[in-house]
């Protein structure tokens, strides 16, 4: 990497934060033939970015209708819509195609690397950086942003390369998910002192940790097509369908992730409990019928192995225990009770929260500058001219599938452009 040059350089434009959204604002500036330093305070580059999706990196969601998209920011779309009129989805897949990064599409609009590899989308973004010759400074870690008085440039103080002054100053330093990777919430302070308002950040998009110990037994176990409702104090919340995985502690995947935020709200009022049920698509007369056809067919043979015709045979034997029918009951001789009732209980399976799991396992964190203090048009602050707020700093709610780094790359190229 390039070393900064003596400190009484004024640079065009200073990127706070080697993420997506850095990269991407950076590589856009430097692009446009401007001065740019991008400074990282990790020791390299895309820390974070190197982890989404599991090490695949979910690069988008393939939702090219921006009203549509736009629909799962959760009532941020009215700040969104300038930015998302300038880069949108179909912009970032020919970004990436472009540069020779072939995409595939999944379950719910979900687009990866046709590699599976989180690392041909990072090397694409370095790629872009060196084109436009913007300088990279790793391991700096930004102490303060301050105005200078007499220049009205910025000065970025620094732990060990002194004081870096710049006319514009982009920050993409993230949220507070995922602290090991540098998202330490940084850029919070910063902002604040300079006289934005933050909202708390808290733990978004993370899995929840149950209280049932049975779920333990199955845990790596993925369901595709499940739906969850949450209730409290006996009052039905909200439902959502989608992908359950089981864990060591609970539950993750998708839908919970995407409902982890309304869980959390919610556990502040007391406790919280969810709903599974296994078959979305059928209601009980027909769900009912199919495990009739399965008993008949398999009468000769014990509960415990006929019904794994119907569920995944690791859930067999702790759902027969939760739902206190014995397991070793020849399908022949089970009640038409326990018919009823294990009909009833694969679709209304309880589970108990105890907790969400900590910042430290959330895939994104909610939060951040107030967004009628930011010019969506060119993600300029509204109070402090020349200074850009981008991807993660912003408060907006998103689900996953996407949605976070399409907000990184967006946020990214229009304050890259416009500063």
């Amino acid at each position: 990497m390039k070393s900064i040059p003596h400190e009484t350089k004024v640079w065009d434009v200073v990127v706070i934060g080697g993420g997506a959204s850095g990269m991407m604002a950076a590589g856009r500036a430097g692009e446009l033939h401007k001065d740019v330093l991008l400074l990282e305070k990790n020791d390299t580059l895309g820390k974070k970015l190197l982890i989404t999706g599991g090490g695949r990196c979910n690069v988008t969601n393939n939702k090219k209708d921006n009203r549509i998209l736009l629909a799962k920011y959760k009532g941020n779309d009215q700040f969104l819509y300038s930015a998302f009129t300038q880069w949108n989805v179909k912009n970032t897949l020919d970004f990436f195609h472009v540069r020779g990064m072939d995409t595939k599409e999944e379950n719910e609009g979900r687009v990866f690397p046709l590699s599976n590899s989180a690392q041909s989308v990072f090397d694409v973004l370095v790629t872009y950086l060196q084109q436009g010759n913007v300088t990279i400074q790793t391991g700096t870690l930004v102490s303060g942003i301050s105005i200078n008085k007499k220049t009205g440039d910025f000065d970025i103080k620094t732990k060990l390369h002194g004081t870096i002054h710049t006319k514009k100053c982009i920050i993409a330093t993230g949220g507070t998910s995922r602290p090991e990777t540098g998202s330490t919430g940084d850029g919070f302070k910063w902002l604040s002192k300079l006289g934005h308002t933050i909202t708390t950040p808290e733990a978004s998009l993370v899995p929840i940790a149950l209280t049932d110990t049975w779920t333990k037994k199955v845990s790596g176990l993925t369901l595709p097509d499940i739906k969850l409702t949450t209730y409290q104090n006996n009052q039905k919340q909200e439902s959502h369908k989608g992908k359950i995985l089981f864990t060591h502690v609970g539950i993750s995947g998708p839908t919970v992730l995407a409902m982890s935020k309304e869980v959390g709200e919610l556990l502040k009022y007391g406790t919280v409990s969810i709903i599974l049920d296994l078959f979305p698509h059928l209601d009980i007369p027909a769900l009912k019928q199919q495990l009739q056809r399965i008993l008949v067919e398999q009468s000769n043979k014990k509960l415990k192995n006929a019904l794994s015709i119907l569920i995944p045979a690791s859930l067999v034997s702790p759902l027969l225990e939760q739902a206190h029918i014995e397991r070793e009951t020849f399908c022949h001789s089970v009640s038409s009770e326990d018919r009823i009732k294990l009909t009833d209980f694969l679709k209304t399976i309880p589970l108990h929260v105890k907790n969400l799991l900590s910042e430290d396992k959330a895939i994104i964190s909610s939060g951040g500058v107030n967004l009628k203090e930011i010019n969506f048009k060119t993600m300029e602050s509204r109070l402090v001219p020349n200074l850009y707020v981008t991807g993660d700093v912003l408060n907006i709610d998103r689900p996953s599938g996407g949605y976070s780094l399409q907000l990184c790359w967006t946020t990214g190229f229009v304050a890259g452009s416009n500063c």
